[in-house]
């Protein structure tokens, strides 16, 4: 890393970093945000470059959120986002699985969960390695709040169409489109992520799907 982003390390990630206590019982997801407690809290699964993260923490600062990102440049960049744009403390950072951090959660803990264009595993014998599977959409249903919702996107067809196949039938999700509006349009409320902004370059048109825990 270059000196500029060591320092950036050292200086905004301690006090965003999310740790777990030790164990596997339940952790209430306010008690990361200290103090400040937070009115409702939103969970991101695979930030990629933060800005998704970093634009909703600006948007909303009575709301706690949690970013989850395995890969540590998407962390670097998500803090050189927070020095550059302006600086928020309603978000905590977790550099690792989004699912150790889900599994630990309390039921009905989470008010918005997003999913945004996430790895397609494109090649079959990859699929099973896909997010959207019945398990990890069972242990979403059960930290989301009755009424929460959770978001995808996706510029991959055929991602998306498994992503529908699997939630749609599931019972604790409800597709809440009503025209081609509702999943061609990016949400009023969402900024365009760079890998939305190269999927466009490329002449691809991705897909917005939100659904409402029933």
């Amino acid at each position: 890393m270059r000196l500029s982003q060591q320092a950036l390390l050292a200086e905004l990630y301690p006090s965003r970093k999310l740790e777990l206590p030790e164990g596997d019982g339940t952790v209430d997801p306010m008690a990361f945000f200290g103090a400040q407690k937070p009115r409702e809290i939103w969970f991101e699964i695979g930030f990629g470059g933060g800005e998704h993260l970093a634009a909703q923490a600006r948007a909303n600062p009575d709301v706690g959120l949690i970013g989850c990102e395995p890969f540590f440049n998407g962390v670097v960049s998500l803090l050189q986002d927070l020095d550059r744009e302006g600086l928020v403390d309603n978000l905590r950072i977790w550099n690792d699985d989004a699912r150790k951090v889900m599994d630990r959660l309390p039921d009905a803990s989470i008010s918005k969960a997003f999913l945004l264009f996430p790895d397609p595993w494109p090649k079959k014998r990859h699929n099973k390695r896909r997010f959207v599977s019945q398990e990890n959409l069972d242990i979403l249903a059960r930290i989301l709040k009755p009424g929460g919702e959770f978001r995808m996107a996706s510029d991959d067809m055929d991602y998306i169409a498994w992503m529908l196949d699997e939630t749609c039938p599931h019972p604790a999700f409800r597709w809440t489109a009503e025209g081609p509006s509702d999943w061609r349009d990016r949400p009023a409320d969402a900024p365009e992520t760079r890998y939305e902004a190269k999927a466009r370059a490329k002449g691809l048109k991705p897909a917005f799907l939100r659904f409402e825990r029933v």
